[in-house]
């Protein structure tokens, strides 16, 4: 993957872990509800000196998988990554895997010893350590570690009681508030840098909980896993990302918020591992195109376009094409408010699920499940390609339901977003298409209906999306 203009997980220095795919655009929630004016300390000392004992270095030992150098040449470009997967060569036959180094950060929440920091600091990790502001280095126990948000919980042994820092609410946390960064930046030891809040609810393709505090206080590699204060001494968010063409800060990095960690860090204590209930959908955004051909007044809700068969989500009566626009009274705006209602629920919980089908609120009450080990809970749908029009030939699908494209006319809309010979459309506006004449009904219902498309639902391979299909200009199906 090129690391330039990409964001890239703060590693441990040197512990070899995989880079995440390259993210979507930035997006951001609305703004938090405007609170009392904030007073920014003249000076940050009194803040570091309150709270700075409570952080703490964390040293790993790993192991990398035993392939061959890659090439400096490679280093930093989209070949480095090919070079790896396909990698030309393992090491010679019998040559052992190579021992790795790294460090990051974390900061102790209980004075018996429990350190948070990130999983990615600590994931590969055959050996873990913390050492103290004091100078102490402890063995650290892996408590438990949550891939999906990046936090993991460590547990040491000092024989008395340590200091620790307090968690805030990161949901009062607006734009422009100062904040303080803590942690062990390129190995140096404790440092403390300084800014503010620049943004919130920002998703940078990390996992179905992308909800990220975005400031400008330093973070640089070696901080993922050290804290990130408020004025108050509390820990607002975990610092665990940067955008950076080169590795180093460029004043755009990124902390989990409070609420989500301390909530997962609880889970972590008890269990060891993280519940969430699981919904059994694929989701995608709704944009205004799609909004128009679902008759939707505006562009918001959570689209399934996938139901997992026999997940709590069928046998509740979900269905593809459903648009999920309330839970349990939580508005539902975009399909990642779905997968973090979801996600805080546990398995067996029975939630009020309202959708817009064929225009008109329904209600369902789901039980949710245990998501199966190969289920990451709700997830983003395949995308088949780019949105498609008509311009198409169609037969009935001879091996299931649906109708197959089996042409595409030479510059039609169509073939400009991307829809290919071999895609199925399973269903069409507000009916199942077992033949291609259900299409041809489903656009005149449209037009007739005054809407700018009709919503399709396309499978291609094994992924599943809906798209819309603009109106204007079209070609009746053949």
């Amino acid at each position: 993957m090129a690391r330039s203009a990409a964001l890239i997980p703060i590693f441990a220095l040197t512990l070899a872990l995989p880079l995440a795919a390259a993210p979507p655009a930035l997006a951001q929630r609305p703004p938090a509800p405007v609170a009392a004016p904030i007073t920014t300390p003249s000076n940050f000392a009194d803040l570091v000196a309150q709270v700075g004992p409570a952080v703490v270095r964390v040293a790993v030992v790993g192991h990398e998988q035993a392939q061959q150098d890659v090439p400096p040449e490679l280093r930093g470009t989209p070949l480095e990554d090919l070079f790896r997967r396909f990698g030309q060569g393992q090491r010679p036959q019998g040559e052992h895997p190579r021992r790795t180094m790294g460090q990051g950060s974390g900061f102790i929440i209980d004075p018996a010893g429990f350190v948070v920091t990130n999983n990615h600091v600590v994931g590969e990790a055959d050996r873990v350590t913390v050492e103290l502001s004091d100078g102490r280095q402890l063995p650290a126990r892996v408590v438990g570690a949550d891939p999906k948000t990046d936090i993991a919980l460590l547990k040491i042994e000092a024989g008395a009681q340590l200091p620790t820092v307090p968690w805030g609410n990161s949901d009062t946390l607006r734009v422009g508030e100062p904040v303080l960064a803590m942690g062990n930046p390129f190995g140096l030891g404790g440092s403390a840098t300084a800014g503010i809040v620049s943004a919130r609810g920002r998703q940078i393709g990390a996992g179905p909980y992308d909800d990220f505090i975005q400031t400008d206080a330093s973070i640089n590699p070696g901080n993922s896993g050290g804290p990130l204060f408020n004025t108050q001494g509390e820990v607002v968010g975990v610092n665990t990302a940067i955008l950076s063409p080169s590795g180093g800060n460029i004043g755009i990095g990124f902390a989990v918020p409070s609420k989500l960690a301390h909530r997962v860090v609880e889970s972590l204590k008890q269990s060891g591992k993280v519940e969430r209930g699981w919904l059994g959908v694929s989701l995608q955004p709704i944009d205004r195109e799609l909004a128009g051909a679902l008759g939707l007044e505006e562009p918001m809700g959570a689209m399934i376009a996938g139901v997992e068969p026999g997940s709590p989500a069928a046998r509740g009566g979900l269905r593809a094409g459903d648009v999920v626009t309330e839970i349990d009274g939580r508005p539902i705006r975009a399909p990642r408010d779905l997968a973090g209602t979801i996600g805080e629920s546990k398995p067996g919980a029975s939630l009020a699920v309202t959708v817009q089908r064929d225009g008109k609120p329904v209600l369902h009450r789901i039980a949710l499940g245990e998501a199966p080990d190969r289920k990451a809970g709700v997830q983003g749908a395949p995308q088949p390609g780019r949105a498609g029009a008509l311009g198409l030939a169609l037969r009935p699908n001879p091996e299931g339901d649906g109708a197959a494209v089996i042409q595409v006319a030479p510059g039609s809309i169509a073939e400009s977003r991307g829809l290919q010979p071999g895609d199925i459309i399973l269903r069409a506006g507000d009916r199942a298409v077992n033949t291609p004449s259900d299409v041809a009904a489903a656009v005149e219902a449209a037009r007739k209906a005054g809407r700018p498309a009709v919503a399709i639902q396309l499978q291609r391979g094994e992924a599943s999306s809906f798209i819309a299909l603009p109106l204007k200009g079209e070609r009746e199906p053949g």
